[in-house]
């Protein structure tokens, strides 16, 4: 067995006293998370411990170090790949992000969505991707171009989903739901579609995509998934390879039109709605078009 004490030593002094690590210290200390060498307690005390001091830029970066280290790599084909988290689900609108990935699918883009059920009260992406018939992702293989596929994370990297169900005890989030949204499992160029849910995570958020020289796109979400709200037009910022770019303003209030959405988070309804887009019965809702354009000339950066 592993310890992390001489870590927790230094985060667990509470907000105001504690220390953070630097980027080798936190590859090491969620390392050895990951590979279960700690104990239970030691891991519960790692979450609290960061939930409560909060995790800096550099941490962040080394936690993605040791996640990499850990996980499947999905090869890369010819142009980069769209990577979609997808872990909040849907809480009282319906789960967008399926049509996201049909979207970018559609205009022959390869598109891998990763993600797991982290709340057993709202529905689960996946369910809506069961709906369509979109498949897990078959292990060492490159996903097609103009195809969407859909990897578990306990196929991903099961120490990573191991530590997602640690909520479902403790009652609250942990670095894990910030790494998965951060991660990049392509082998080779990838595009990493990203979402917060309050500001303050909008700038360390940012600063990991900086660090790492990362190709991606950052906005606020809905529902904590990576997909437009398509009832606004929020901010999406961008990232060529670190380097940051503002690729929409954004509006305040709703867009003038309003999208005709399903009334229920129902797994049969959205994927009745997703299919109606698809195929034009319904208009794509305008920042949802527009979230696609975007991620398509980051691909051809």
């Amino acid at each position: 067995m592993g310890s992390i004490s001489h870590y927790l030593k230094e985060i667990g002094r509470g907000k105001q006293g504690a220390r953070a690590l630097d980027r080798a210290q936190a590859a090491d200390c969620f390392g050895q998370v990951l590979d279960g060498l700690v104990s239970d307690l030691e891991v519960g005390a790692f979450c609290m411990a960061m939930r409560i001091k909060g995790e800096t830029p550099e941490e962040m970066c080394g936690f993605l170090d040791a996640t990499a280290e850990r996980s499947a790599r999905v090869p890369a084909g010819e142009r980069p790949l769209v990577v979609i988290p997808s872990y909040n689900g849907a809480r009282k609108l319906p789960a967008l992000t399926p049509l996201l990935g049909l979207l970018l699918a559609r205009q022959g883009l390869a598109v891998l969505m990763h993600g797991a059920a982290t709340e057993d009260r709202r529905v689960a992406v996946a369910e809506v991707l069961g709906a369509l018939g979109v498949q897990e992702h078959l292990q060492g293989t490159a996903v097609a171009p103009g195809t969407l596929a859909w990897l578990p994370t306990q196929r991903l990297c099961p120490g990573l989903q191991r530590l997602l169900d640690v909520r479902r005890v403790v009652g609250v989030r942990n670095s894990a739901h910030s790494v998965v949204k951060l991660m990049n499992p392509c082998a080779g160029a990838a595009v990493i579609v990203s979402s917060y849910t309050h500001p303050e995570y909008a700038a360390s958020m940012a600063e990991v995509f900086e660090r790492t020289n990362a190709t991606a796109m950052l906005l606020r979400g809905t529902e904590g998934e990576a997909v437009a709200d398509a009832r606004r037009l929020p901010q999406m910022d961008g990232f060529i390879r670190g380097q940051r770019l503002q690729l929409e303003g954004g509006l305040r209030g709703s867009v003038t039109q309003l999208p005709d959405l399903p009334c229920s988070t129902d797994p049969q309804d959205t994927a009745r709605y997703i299919r109606a887009v698809l195929c034009g019965e319904r208009a794509v809702p305008v920042s949802i078009g527009l979230q696609v354009e975007h991620i398509v000339r980051l691909a051809s950066k």
